[in-house]
């Protein structure tokens, strides 16, 4: 069954948090099994993500500082989804301000939920190539802490196995990307 074509019955709703971001909500509810309870969850607009891929054949990604995990992590460039925007428009202006490239061909390689334990959040990954280095990248976001990485599609995937400081969505969108990759 499709997601969100199972709604749980809710029973009471409590919003504890509104975030800039995203909200936290912890609500009764009855789920299809009759289960009835407390669950929280971090509702959140969704994300946007590039794979992008150069004419020479490398993956442009970011090492980015992240507080949550208190250090820095191998990205692909990704940002949330913001009001009256679509994913499209996002990671075209995500893409620019965390690498300084633009693309000129985007494909789709669909969503995925990123932690439905606890969060409704969907990540719309895209391949981006035709990639163009601007020549004045626009200003990054103020507690963004970013370094471009250029690198082989199989030393990323070799980094991956080793279990180097990657995040989630940028793995499994390799792996959606991987395929796409050989016809370039």
């Amino acid at each position: 069954m499709p997601l969100g074509q199972e709604p749980p019955q809710l029973l009471q709703q409590r919003l504890l948090h509104q975030g800039r971001k995203f909200n936290f909500e912890v609500n009764r509810l009855r789920l299809p099994n009759g289960a009835e309870g407390d669950w929280e969850c971090i509702r959140h607009p969704g994300g946007a993500l590039a794979s992008p891929v150069t004419a020479a054949g490398e993956l442009v990604l970011v090492r980015q500082y992240r507080f949550a995990v208190q250090g820095r992590l191998l990205e692909f460039p990704a940002g949330t989804v913001e009001p009256n925007e679509t994913p499209a428009q996002t990671i075209r202006r995500e893409i620019e301000e965390e690498t300084g490239y633009s693309a000129a061909t985007w494909k789709s390689l669909g969503s995925f939920p990123l932690a439905p334990g606890y969060s409704d959040e969907l990540i719309y990954a895209f391949l981006a190539t035709d990639l163009t280095q601007l020549e004045t990248p626009p200003d990054v976001d103020m507690d963004e802490d970013i370094e471009v990485v250029l690198m082989a599609p199989e030393k990323f995937e070799k980094a991956v196995l080793l279990g180097e400081a990657i995040d989630a969505k940028s793995i499994a969108s390799f792996f959606l990307a991987k395929p796409h990759l050989a016809a370039l």
